[in-house]
């Protein structure tokens, strides 16, 4: 096994806003790795208030790369489980080596990896369109230069229901919210009701990350249903979030790949809990991976390589929402650098 990483720091098409802040590029670190000539690729975006920069998930690979390189490989599980005691503290960086892995292992098996996990992609999930936050004339804006199917809004301002209400006045698509953990419990029974009457499909974090008190009444009274995402981070977080929302968002970089983020599926099934895959705004490399999830779960936020002004690699497509797939086998991508601007 060879690794070989590249960082990047990708232009968003426009300022990129949540509640926790604003952002104008997306810090992200690609890896190759090498298996007997066959290439693998995966990724990992920084997310600031997660604390693990591009730098930490580089100085780390280089400080064990040449245990990362040693191990015979065999399958993506056993390689996961082997990254996971030698990084136990860099799930950012575990989660891209994992999605190269599996790369890899769709490549040697010339399979796409869905193929190989036996899904059926033609009832697959359709993909949001998320609009940050801004001005209300500016989300508007927003949302008629890109006619989509599905819009998730952040909110988390004082102008949170002016802000839907407006933009529902331009389409009859489904909206979606993402309060981004904004609110508290005295809000959000006040304004979840308000969104239903604007027709909002479901709230997602509503409340801060650990107010499980909170959330336990706001899962008993609200009439839409609520989605974790800071609250589910970790495959041992889906049985938390039972009885306090009716379903989970899994990021296949804080999750530490696509390894556990399968095991999350299986879990939150088994809970009866619904499942969507977000993104954190990754290039094409890492949406490609979420891509191969599709047919697995119920909803799907892949629109990194939307949101972004430059990508680094081609293989997957978006029609209008519909998500199409490269002939290629494993991740179906073909990595090109800054080169396909």
């Amino acid at each position: 096994m060879k690794v070989r990483y590249w960082p990047f720091n990708l232009k968003f098409r426009y300022p990129f806003t949540i509640s926790k802040g604003t952002k104008t590029r997306q810090p992200t670190l690609i890896v190759e790795l090498e298996h007997f000539g066959i290439r693998g690729y995966g990724e990992a975006p920084e997310i600031a208030y997660y604390n693990i920069p591009v730098e930490k998930m580089i100085a780390d690979l280089e400080n064990r790369k040449a245990l990362v390189e040693k191990f015979a490989f065999t399958d993506p599980e056993r390689y996961w489980h082997y990254l996971h005691h030698l990084f136990p503290q860099n799930p950012f960086l575990v989660c891209a080596l994992d999605i190269a892995a599996w790369d890899i292992y769709g490549k040697l098996k010339n399979k796409k990896l869905y193929e190989i996990w036996g899904g059926d992609i033609s009832q697959n999930a359709v993909c949001d369109y998320t609009i940050g936050i801004d001005s209300i004339e500016k989300m508007v804006f927003k949302l008629k230069e890109k006619p989509w199917p599905i819009y998730k809004i952040k909110v988390g301002t004082a102008d949170d229901i002016a802000i839907v209400k407006a933009l529902r006045e331009n389409t009859d698509a489904v909206l979606r919210v993402d309060a981004n953990a904004a609110w508290d419990l005295e809000t959000a029974l006040k304004l979840i009701p308000q969104l239903q009457q604007l027709g909002v499909e479901l709230v997602e974090q509503p409340l801060a990350k650990d107010d499980w008190e909170g959330m336990k009444k706001l899962y008993q009274a609200s009439p839409l249903p609520l989605y974790a995402d800071e609250s589910c981070v970790f495959e041992q977080d889906v049985e938390r979030c039972y009885h306090h929302f009716h379903g989970i968002n899994i990021k296949l970089t804080k999750c530490s790949g696509i390894t556990p983020a399968r095991r999350m599926i299986k879990k939150a099934r088994e809970l009866d809990l619904k499942i969507m895959v977000g993104c954190m705004n990754e290039s094409t490399v890492g949406s490609a991976a979420i891509a191969h999830l599709l047919p697995f779960i119920d909803h799907v936020d892949m629109d990194g390589p939307l949101l972004l002004q430059e990508d680094v690699a081609t293989g997957i497509g978006y029609e209008y929402g519909r998500i199409s797939y490269s002939t290629g086998p494993g991740l179906g991508i073909i990595y090109t650098g800054l080169y396909n601007k």
